[in-house]
C-alpha cells in the first residue's frame, strides 16, 4: 500500500485499532490480530472507523505497549499474515553526539534536522541514534527526533530499517560501530542499508571485469613501483596519485612530463593548504621528494584525463543517484564543478566554483546532450555498484568527467556523497529529492523485507 494515511492515538478503552472505512472490500483487516511498529508488536481489537474522518487510529494503550509516538503524523501500512505493520520505522545509526540538545550531532545537526522533518511527506516515522542509546534487553533505543522545529528525544522499540550515516572511515571501524551493525543484521534479521564507505581501488577491481561499467573506468594501479607511473605517464603524458581512503581531493597529486623541456611536474596541496606546482629533471627525483615518509601502499595511480575546460580551469560533474520508492535508480541532482585558481581538484574548500549545466553551458541542446550523457553512465555506474558491492547501496555520488571528445568517465564514486554543491540557490529542490528519496528507499526495504519473511519474525 504506497498511500500514507493519517494517524493518530485516541482515549479508548482497551488496546484497539481503527482502520478508515473506506479499505473495507479492499483490504481484509477483519482477519488481523495484532498491530505493529517496527519490531514491536501487540494483540488488538481491530475495528471499522465509525468516524467520518479517513484515519487510522490507536487506542492510548496501544500506542504505549507499541512505543507509536505522541504526535500526529501520516504512515504506509502493510498487512502480512495475521498483523498490521505500521510506519515504517527507519533508525538512521550515526555517531558523534554531544551533550546539548540544541544540537546534538555538532554541525551535522542541521542536515539531520532537515531528514527528519520529510517523515510526513514519505509516510516514516526516522529517528536518529547511536551505539550507547540501545537497551538491547529491552529491544528499544532512546532516538532523537526533530518535530516543531525542536530536537526531542523518544522512546522507540527496534526499526524496520537501518539507515548507515557513520561520519567517517575511522568511526566505521571502531568495534562498537562493526558490533552494532552485526548485531541488527544477524540476530534481528533488520536490513542496513547504505553500509560502508567505498575503497577506490576495491570499486575499481570489482567494475573493471563488468562490460556495462569499462568503458566509464580510467587505467588505474595500485601504486606499487615508480616503473607505474613511468609507464601510464609514456601512454597518458599526466596521471593522478590519490589515496585509497581520500575524500574532498585530500592527498591527490598530479603528476605531468613536458617532453619539449624533459621534465616532470607535480601539482598538489600541501600541508598548510597551498597550492604547489613543483618540477624535476627525474620521475625518481619527483617520487622521492614528493612521497617521502608516506606510504605508498595506500595510494592508487591512475590516468589522467584532458577535461573539457572553463577559462582555462578543468571540469568535473557531481552527479547523485539514489534508490526511489519502487527500488529503482535515479538521478537525482547533477552540477557543474569548476577548479580553482592553480588547484588540481574542483572541491570547493579548494577554491572550486559550483555551477549548474545551463549556467556553464547556455545552449539548450548542449545542456539536454550532457545531462543525458551523465545520467546514461551514473545509472549504469549505479546498478553495477549496486551488483558488485556488499550490502545494500541506495545512494551513490559520482565524480565523473567529459574529455574532450565527448567521453564520461568515472573517477570516484561516494556512498555516503558530500553535499556542497547543495549550497548552490538553484540545486536546493534537488537537495530536497536527494534526502527524499533516502527515506521513499525504506518504505520499499521494508515492504520487501515483510514480504520476504511474511511478517515480523522474533
Amino acid at each position: 500500500m504506497k498511500k500514507i494515511y493519517p494517524f493518530e492515538i485516541t482515549d479508548m478503552v482497551g488496546d484497539v485499532f481503527y482502520y478508515p472505512s473506506e479499505l473495507e472490500g479492499i483490504v481484509n483487516f477483519t482477519d488481523k490480530e495484532s498491530v505493529c511498529f517496527g519490531h514491536r508488536s501487540h494483540q488488538a481489537d481491530i475495528r471499522s472507523n465509525p468516524s467520518i474522518r479517513q484515519t487510522f487510529a490507536l487506542s492510548r494503550s496501544l500506542a504505549e505497549a507499541l512505543y507509536f509516538p505522541e504526535t500526529e503524523t501520516s504512515l504506509h501500512v502493510f498487512p502480512y499474515q495475521n498483523s498490521i505493520h505500521i510506519g515504517p520505522l527507519v533508525g538512521i545509526f550515526s555517531a558523534g553526539f554531544g551533550p546539548f540538545l540544541t544540537k546534538p550531532l555538532g554541525e551535522r545537526s542541521s542536515f539531520f534536522s532537515k531528514l527528519l522533518s520529510l517523515n510526513k511527506t514519505t509516510g516514516c516515522v526516522p529517528f536518529i541514534f547511536g551505539e550507547n542509546h540501545i537497551n538491547w534487553e529491552q529491544e528499544t533505543i532512546r532516538g532523537y527526533v526533530y518535530q516543531d522545529d525542536q530536537w526531542d528525544i523518544c522512546e522507540f522499540p527496534f526499526p524496520n530499517v537501518i539507515y548507515d550515516r557513520l561520519p567517517n572511515r575511522k568511526t566505521e571501524n571502531k568495534a562498537g560501530p562493526k558490533e552494532v551493525k552485526r548485531k541488527f543484521q544477524t540476530d534481528f534479521s533488520i536490513p542496513w542499508y547504505n553500509p560502508g564507505f567505498f575503497n577506490k581501488w576495491d570499486v575499481y577491481e570489482r567494475l573493471i571485469d563488468d562490460e556495462r561499467a569499462t568503458p566509464y573506468l580510467p587505467v588505474t594501479y595500485p601504486f606499487q613501483s615508480f616503473s607505474i607511473v613511468e609507464t601510464l605517464l609514456s601512454e597518458h603524458r599526466q596521471v593522478y596519485i590519490k589515496p585509497i581512503h581520500g575524500s574532498l581531493g585530500l592527498g591527490i597529486h598530479q603528476v605531468l612530463y613536458d617532453k619539449h623541456d624533459d621534465m616532470y611536474y607535480c601539482r598538489y596541496r600541501d600541508h598548510e593548504n597551498e597550492n604547489r606546482l613543483k618540477r624535476f629533471s627525474t620521475l625518481e627525483s619527483m617520487l622521492k621528494h614528493v612521497f617521502k615518509n608516506k606510504r605508498i601502499d595506500h595510494l592508487i595511480v591512475q590516468q589522467g584525463i584532458s577535461l573539457i575546460r572553463n577559462n582555462r580551469r578543468p571540469i568535473d560533474f557531481r552527479v547523485h543517484t539514489n534508490k526511489d520508492l519502487d527500488g529503482d535508480w535515479q538521478v537525482t541532482a547533477i552540477a557543474a564543478k569548476i577548479a580553482g585558481e592553480g588547484s588540481l581538484t574542483t572541491h570547493v574548500k579548494n577554491g572550486g566554483t559550483i555551477m549548474t549545466l545551463d549556467e556553464l553551458f547556455g545552449d539548450d541542446d548542449t545542456v539536454f546532450e550532457v545531462h543525458q550523457q551523465l545520467s546514461k553512465a551514473a545509472l549504469i555506474l549505479s546498478e553495477a555498484i549496486e551488483e558488485h558491492i556488499d550490502g545494500i547501496v541506495a545512494e551513490i555520488g559520482f565524480d565523473l568527467g567529459l574529455d574532450k571528445q565527448g567521453q564520461v568517465w568515472m573517477f570516484e564514486a561516494n556512498s555516503k556523497p558530500g553535499r556542497s554543491i547543495f549550497s548552490h540557490p538553484k540545486l536546493q529542490d534537488f537537495e530536497l529529492l536527494t534526502r527524499k528519496l533516502a527515506l521513499d528507499y525504506a518504505v520499499y526495504l521494508t515492504e520487501q523485507s515483510l514480504a520476504s519473511t511474511g511478517g515480523l519474525q522474533k
